[in-house]
């Protein structure tokens, strides 16, 4: 294997549709899993997750057909080589604004002489050849401020990267149009075509957090091929409110079926 599963999802798909795991919930990657995802972001940046946290999750997923990132503040190499022995697919940098920055953040990916990893692997089904555990690895530089915005095309060049991925929220709020500029404020998603453009004009790859599906498929129309839909808890209120309305519906709206418990096989 010399592939992770990011690497292969991006040949086989123009887009990739993934779901964000803010707490440590055993049932929520196996359900966007379930639901068709094609990755599951694990957050150590705002979420309640830390490394080790994200090390028992992914190793619930050895045998789930899904890709796997973790998102962590900065280039750390310790944290990022803890996430990558216990067998993410994906890092994505948290607030990289410089060519520097990215660069920290591909070494820390890659064993000695290229990189600065160091050697542990904790998931025998990854094996121990370092080639191997090296190049399975995507890895994203996250541009969410006006100065990385600024250093774009030095970081787009940094040797190594796979991909480029936007925040638009602290973007927005760089920019002084608090975090709900993107898909409302003409500047902020001018900026964001912007990076977008630069990244694929390098040869990137270019991710974004999108918030539902509706600006999901916006940002495919506009070339980002890594989107995040929705987290854990998005999907959970949403799906809640669906059932709630259905279940609170004026009762003329209902089909003339029977809703007795018990009359139908759908109650257990």
């Amino acid at each position: 294997m010399t592939a992770g599963r990011f690497h292969q999802a991006l040949t086989a798909k123009p887009q990739l549709w993934g779901g964000w795991i803010t707490g440590p919930t055993a049932l929520g990657p196996e359900e966007f899993a379930r639901a068709g995802y094609d990755y599951i972001g694990f957050d150590t940046q705002h979420g309640y997750l830390d490394d080790a946290d994200v090390a028992t999750l992914l190793r619930r997923l050895q045998q789930v057909p899904i890709a796997t990132a973790v998102r962590l503040p900065s280039a750390a190499p310790a944290p990022i080589g803890r996430v990558l022995d216990a067998g993410a697919d994906a890092v994505i940098i948290a607030m990289v604004e410089t060519a520097q920055q990215a660069a920290e953040a591909v070494a820390a990916t890659r064993y000695p002489p290229s990189g600065v990893r160091s050697f542990g692997p904790l998931r025998s089904d990854l094996g121990h050849d370092p080639t191997v555990l090296q190049d399975r690895v995507a890895v994203f530089a996250m541009v969410e401020t006006i100065r990385g915005v600024r250093n774009i095309a030095e970081i787009c060049a940094v040797p190594g990267l796979s991909g480029i991925y936007v925040g638009p929220a602290d973007l927005s709020l760089s920019m002084g149009h608090g975090p709900g500029g993107a898909g409302r404020v003409t500047e902020v998603d001018d900026t964001i075509d912007r990076i977008q453009q630069a990244a694929a004009s390098a040869g990137l790859v270019t991710g974004i957090h999108a918030g539902d599906g509706a600006a999901g498929r916006a940002m495919a129309a506009r070339g980002f091929r890594v989107i995040t839909l929705a987290s854990e808890g998005q999907a959970l209120r949403r799906g809640a409110a669906a059932h709630l309305a259905e279940a609170t519906a004026p009762r003329d709206d209902l089909p003339e079926t029977s809703t007795t418990p018990g009359s139908s096989g759908r109650y257990h």
